[in-house]
C-alpha cells in the first residue's frame, strides 16, 4: 500500500503463528502474566502510597518505577491477548501510535528513574551526613517531574520526527508497534529521524551505563572501607537488587534496539528480546524488590494481611 502517513488507517503486526489448539492456552497464559504484572505493581504502589514509614526517597522512586511498568505491560498485553482470541493482526493507526509512546515511554521512563534511585543510593551510602539534605522532598519531586517531562519530550519528538516521513507499506516487522520498526514503512529520507534516535539512544542508555558504573564503584569502594559490617550487607543487597533490575532491562533494550539496525540478526531473536523487554521488568521488579527489600517486604505483608482480615 503506498499513502502519506495521515492516509493509512491500519498496520498489520507480524503474525504470532500459533497453531489453533495453542490459541486459548496461549491467551489465558498472556491474560493471566497481565494480571500478575498489573497485581504485583499495584500491591508495591498501594503499600508505599498507605505505609507512611515507607514515604522516603527511594520508595517514592519506586511508586514511578512500577507505574512505568505498569504503563509498558499495558500497552503491550492487551491488544496481544485479543489478537491472539481473534488471530487478526491489524491495529489502527492511533492505537499504534499510542502504543509505540506508551511502549517507549516506558522503556525510557525505567531507566531515567534507576538513574535516579543509583543516585538516591550513593548520596544514602557514601553522604549520609548529607542525605536528608540533598534528597529532601522537595529535590525529589522536582527529580520525579524532570524524569516525565524529559521522557515525555523525548518520546514525542522521536515520533513526530518519524511521522513526517512518508510511509509506504503497512506490514510491522514486529509484535508490536515501534519507532525502528515505523522507519521501515517509509519510502522517503529518514535520515534526521535516524540520527535523532541514534543521539538518544546513546544519551540514555550510554548516559545511564556512566552513572551506574560511577555510583555503583563510589558505593563498592564505601562499603570496602566502611567497618559496619551490617551496614555494608545491607548496602550490598539494596545495591545488588538495583542492579539485577537495571542489567535485565538495559542488556534485553539494547539488543533489541541495535537488532533493527542489522540485517544478519534473526527477526526471531529480535522479537524474542523485544517481547521480554516487555515481560520480564515488569514481572520480575515488584518481585525482586518485595522479596529483598526488608522494609517493603514487611510492609507488603501487613497490607496484605490488613486486608484479608477486612474482608472476612
Amino acid at each position: 500500500m503506498s499513502a502519506n502517513s495521515s492516509l493509512v488507517n491500519f498496520f498489520e503486526l507480524t503474525t504470532l503463528g500459533l497453531p489453533s489448539t495453542h490459541i486459548y492456552p496461549a491467551f489465558v497464559f498472556g491474560t493471566l502474566t497481565y494480571l500478575i504484572i498489573v497485581f504485583c505493581n499495584l500491591l508495591v504502589i498501594l503499600t508505599i502510597v498507605v505505609s507512611k514509614r515507607l514515604h522516603k526517597p527511594m520508595f517514592l522512586l519506586l511508586i514511578n518505577l512500577t507505574i512505568s511498568d505498569v504503563l509498558g505491560a499495558s500497552a503491550f498485553f492487551p491488544h496481544l491477548v485479543f489478537s491472539i482470541l481473534t488471530q487478526n493482526r491489524m491495529i489502527s493507526t492511533p492505537a499504534c501510535i499510542t502504543q509505540a509512546f506508551l511502549i517507549h515511554l516506558y522503556g525510557t521512563g525505567n531507566l531515567l528513574v534507576l538513574n535516579a534511585m543509583a543516585y538516591d543510593r550513593y548520596i544514602a551510602i557514601c553522604n549520609p551526613l548529607k542525605y536528608n539534605a540533598i534528597m529532601s522532598s522537595n529535590i525529589i519531586i522536582r527529580i520525579i517531574f524532570l524524569i516525565w517531562v524529559l521522557d515525555f519530550l523525548i518520546i514525542v519528538t522521536l515520533l513526530a520526527l518519524t511521522f513526517q516521513c512518508k510511509i509506504c507499506r503497512t506490514n510491522i516487522v514486529d509484535l508490536y508497534c515501534n519507532n525502528p520498526s515505523f522507519l521501515k514503512l517509509a519510502c522517503r529520507d529518514t535520515t534526521v529521524s535516524n540520527y535523532y534516535g541514534i543521539f538518544i539512544t546513546f544519551i540514555v542508555m550510554g548516559g545511564s551505563v556512566l552513572i551506574i558504573a560511577f555510583t555503583y564503584i563510589q558505593i563498592l569502594r564505601t562499603c570496602v572501607m566502611t567497618n559496619n559490617i551490617d551496614a555494608r550487607k545491607k548496602a550490598i543487597q539494596t545495591c545488588g537488587t538495583h542492579l539485577v533490575v537495571f542489567l535485565i532491562l538495559q542488556i534485553n533494550t539494547t539488543f533489541t534496539i541495535f537488532s533493527h539496525r542489522f540485517q544478519n540478526v534473526s527477526p526471531f531473536l529480535r522479537r524474542a528480546f523485544g517481547v521480554s523487554v516487555l515481560i520480564f521488568p515488569p514481572f520480575l521488579d515488584p518481585i525482586i524488590y518485595g522479596l529483598k527489600t526488608k522494609e517493603l517486604k514487611q510492609s507488603m505483608i501487613m497490607f496484605l494481611k490488613r486486608h484479608v482480615r477486612s474482608t472476612k
